[in-house]
């Protein structure tokens, strides 16, 4: 059984790919590889193709995450059949997946920041016309709704680490 996971913003360039990376090397860390499946992608579609914005990477890189093998791409019908949860970054991103969900969706569309735990934000900010500190309190709000997340889904479908 796998559990998938999609997280989504605009442009699938700054706190998307962020929280891609971040959930991902915590999977990895905690031993759930084959048990999740982690991707992102932006409402938008003027950065398919492209690259994570370099500020975003620079700041995840400095934590010890990889953005750079992503690229943006925009969210498709299939997402909502292929994803059980499509985590959006803000209120106005969920509003965006919502007016695409089909009647059928039997996954959990919810804002990404629901599984963080001591902080007062409901949403990821977009950092794109900020500066490196908006970077960095991207990466802040993303590494801690990443564990409560990983551990929600742990509990949730019962998912065993893999040995190592």
């Amino acid at each position: 059984m796998s559990v998938n996971v999609l997280f989504v913003c605009l442009g699938n360039i700054c706190r998307s790919p962020t929280a891609h990376a971040v959930f991902q090397h915590l999977v990895e860390t905690r031993g759930f590889s084959d048990a999740v499946r982690v991707d992102s992608a932006g409402t938008g579609d003027w950065h398919i193709g492209l690259p994570p914005d370099t500020r975003a990477s620079a700041s995840a890189a400095l934590r010890g995450y990889d953005l750079t093998p992503l690229r943006a791409r925009q969210v498709e019908p299939g997402d909502f059949r292929a994803f059980d949860y499509i985590l959006a970054m803000d209120a106005q991103n969920l509003r965006n997946l919502r007016a695409l969900l089909p009647a059928d969706f039997g996954g959990e569309l919810r804002l990404f920041m629901h599984y963080a735990t001591g902080v007062d934000e409901r949403e990821v900010p977009d950092p794109y016309y900020g500066g490196e500190n908006d970077f960095d309190r991207v990466l802040d709000l993303v590494e801690n709704a990443a564990q409560g997340l990983l551990d929600t889904l742990v509990v949730r479908h019962g998912l065993r680490a893999q040995s190592r």
